[in-house]
């Protein structure tokens, strides 16, 4: 059962290219760990959680109260986890050693592949693979210290917001933060997909999952901030890298992640949506899955 969904986890995904990079917007500083000048208040209320246009997991259409809270304006970076790990020593669960850890996911078709049909082919398991090599091997993050730090498990995930005395996001809460007030939309940001013919997240365009056009200025994974912000500020809450959150999938070892990624075709995957839902197991992490904290006033 657990290879099955681990499976699913991995199967909306696809090949990247050269990465931008530029920084798109100044990203927060994790120089004092209790500074929370970096995130967007989010008022409380009613959200609407779900769409029954979509896949089943996404389904029934749900409402529940959510209380105010504050969230980062965009994904955690490569330099703020790196802080965290300067502070702390920190050792995450892909650097750590033994024969059922370690290492982690990297995709990469295209080598000897000729049937996409098995997304098996797709992925591969790099010993190597870590939020410092997150395309496994010898790559590296040297110069791309305003990306989302990636090949992050659940628990490493945890262990930075607590260190920020912060938490992660329920379900409920990013899914609210992420429609921005904009209550039963397809999109964060309306319902169409590309308003004024522009792309409003890092996405895949082309032949999925042969080539990545990057037609929306980036074919890969983009720096935080290079899309337009939605109605309560808050960058890439679509694309760019699927996010964690507290909520159990129902899977004993799973939980909710959310948002999508720069993986996502609007024709096979179509999961930059925020009611969009996928298992993320716990013990592993993968290239193309980050996260963002949230505070409360307290840590539960």
């Amino acid at each position: 059962m657990r290879i099955a969904v681990l499976l699913l986890c991995l199967m909306f995904a696809a090949c990247s290219g050269q990465d931008s990079q530029r920084a798109c917007v100044e990203p927060a500083s994790a120089a004092n760990p209790l500074d929370r000048s970096g995130m967007v208040h989010i008022p409380g209320g009613t959200t609407r959680l779900g769409d029954a246009r979509f896949y089943p997991e996404e389904s029934p259409v749900r409402e529940t109260e959510v209380a105010a809270f504050w969230i980062d304006r965009h994904e955690v970076t490569n330099a703020e986890f790196a802080a965290f790990v300067e502070a702390t020593g920190y050792v995450t669960l892909a650097e750590r050693e033994g024969p059922e850890v370690g290492g982690g996911a990297v995709f990469g078709p295209g080598v000897d592949v000729r049937d996409y049909s098995d997304i098996r082919l797709w992925w591969r398991y790099d010993p190597r693979a870590s939020w410092r090599r997150p395309r496994g091997g010898s790559s590296s993050i040297t110069g791309r210290e305003a990306y989302p730090v990636v090949q992050i498990a659940y628990e490493d995930a945890l262990a930075y917001a607590r260190w920020r005395g912060r938490d992660l996001p329920t379900e409920a809460e990013w899914e609210r933060a992420a429609r921005g007030g904009l209550e039963g939309a397809r999109y964060v940001w309306g319902d169409d997909p590309r308003p004024e013919g522009e792309y409003r997240a890092n996405h895949w365009q082309g032949v999925f999952p042969v080539h990545d056009s990057g037609a929306d200025g980036h074919a890969g994974l983009a720096p935080v901030g290079c899309f337009q912000p939605n109605d309560y500020g808050l960058y890439d809450m679509a694309g760019n890298v699927w996010e964690w959150t507290k909520t159990p999938w129902g899977v004993p070892g799973f939980r909710v992640i959310k948002g999508g990624s720069f993986l996502c075709s609007k024709q096979y995957c179509h999961r930059f949506r925020p009611a969009a839902r996928q298992p993320g197991d716990e013990t592993f992490s993968t290239g193309h899955l980050g996260f963002r904290t949230v505070w409360r006033g307290e840590v539960e």
